[in-house]
């Protein structure tokens, strides 16, 4: 799947739809009216852009999701491993935990993460 950037007003709005779907685009026009000051033309051009990049689709004025929130900051996440510890898994845990230590609860519940991905 190709990737997918977004601009920090395209991430906010995108979770509002995210919250709120499906929900209708007008209905959508007042959420933005509300929480960004945006009109009308403005909700509908960040609209389609999101839709343009494959996130959600806008049938018959009905908005829905193509990629779960879930999903998105899931490839978002594997992308920033990729770019920033060459692909390594290992590599980007050793720097998340170097200058703080886990939970026992953050250590359990990663031992069973990583038991469920060797599973399959």
């Amino acid at each position: 799947m190709a990737e997918i950037q977004l601009g920090v007003i395209e991430a906010r709005f995108a979770d509002m739809i995210w919250e709120h779907e499906p929900v209708t685009s007008s209905e959508l026009v007042k959420l933005a009216a509300e929480a960004f000051s945006w009109k009308r033309t403005t909700t509908h051009t960040v609209l389609k852009r999101l839709c343009d990049k494959g996130l959600f689709e806008n049938n018959k004025g009905t908005v829905t999701c193509l990629i779960s929130r879930p999903q998105f900051y899931a490839m978002q996440s594997r992308k920033f491993v990729e770019d920033t510890f060459d692909g390594s898994l290992p590599a980007f845990i050793a720097a998340f935990t170097k200058d703080s230590t886990l939970t026992p609860e953050e250590a359990a519940e990663i031992r069973k993460m990583i038991d469920d991905a060797e599973e399959g």
